[in-house]
């Protein structure tokens, strides 16, 4: 089996129309896994040549807007063209009662689809939760290609998760939104690819005070990030979730560069790897 991760979405609450929302598709072959599912992330899998079909299988980091907002067009959209399955989610507690506000926000949708005249599937509708409550890696998925680990990381007071893939020829890792993490690193030593939120650390200090604490709180440098990745050498980093506040994707880069020597590539939306 081969696997290949393509981003889907690599930004930020702020509205670039570059970049759609953060998702990211770990593909074995058919089998498609989805983490995140900000806005546009089911047209960008289309646009990936990714059918709706294959959305049958999502991971949550955490409950921030920008990693939500495309839950109702992940729920609807590829119901509406014709996925036979259920969607499973998987994510912190908190996933289920947003589920079913969204269900319950589109009842009259449903009902129309489902019992009026618009042929439906309805097992296509249907969304099974899987919400996580674990404080220590472990795993909480497993099928004939892939097992996925889930582990804790730390982005304020929110349940946050980063995401371990292990196929048959990769071992991926996805951060997801979090400061520098122990246990992001320990999860991550020796992985094929790395896909890891970073913001600038030179344009940190052209921030207002309180945005500045809050950014080094909760994410993760530059240059803290070029330290994660000395530590785990992956055989790929790859920067995500990128937040430069006006210097440019390859400026970002060199900052990571300046203190790591490993192979490192700035992500945009749909590269794979």
């Amino acid at each position: 089996m081969v696997t290949r991760v393509t981003l889907l979405g690599t930004g930020n609450p702020n509205p670039d129309p570059r970049r759609a929302g953060p998702s990211t598709a770990v593909i074995v072959e058919e089998s498609v896994y989805l983490v995140d599912f900000g806005v546009g992330v089911v047209r960008r899998a289309v646009e990936a040549g990714l059918k709706p079909s294959q959305l049958t299988r999502a991971f949550l980091t955490h409950l921030h807007s920008d990693h939500t907002i495309g839950y109702p067009d992940l729920i609807f959209t590829p119901a509406v063209v014709g996925r036979e399955t259920s969607l499973e989610v998987f994510g912190p507690i908190g996933i289920k009662s947003m589920t079913d506000h969204i269900l319950a926000a589109y009842d009259k949708d449903l009902e129309e689809r489902i019992s009026g005249l618009e042929p439906a599937i309805p097992d296509g509708y249907a969304v099974n939760i899987h919400e996580i409550s674990r404080k220590e890696p472990g795993v909480i998925y497993q099928d004939e290609a892939v097992s996925v680990v889930a582990f804790p990381v730390e982005h304020g007071s929110l349940s946050a998760y980063g995401f371990k893939f292990f196929t048959p020829d990769k071992t991926v890792v996805i951060s997801g939104d979090t400061a520098p993490s122990a246990t992001l690193i320990e999860q991550s030593r020796g992985c094929d690819i790395l896909i890891h939120e970073v913001y600038s650390a030179v344009s940190l200090q052209t921030l207002a005070g309180d945005w500045r604490r809050y950014h080094s709180s909760v994410h993760t440098s530059s240059y803290e990030l070029a330290e994660i990745a000395s530590k785990t050498k992956p055989s790929l980093l790859v920067l995500y979730h990128q937040l430069s506040w006006g210097r440019t994707s390859d400026e970002l880069l060199l900052e990571v560069k300046e203190r790591y020597d490993g192979e490192v590539v700035s992500g945009s939306d749909l590269d794979s790897f």
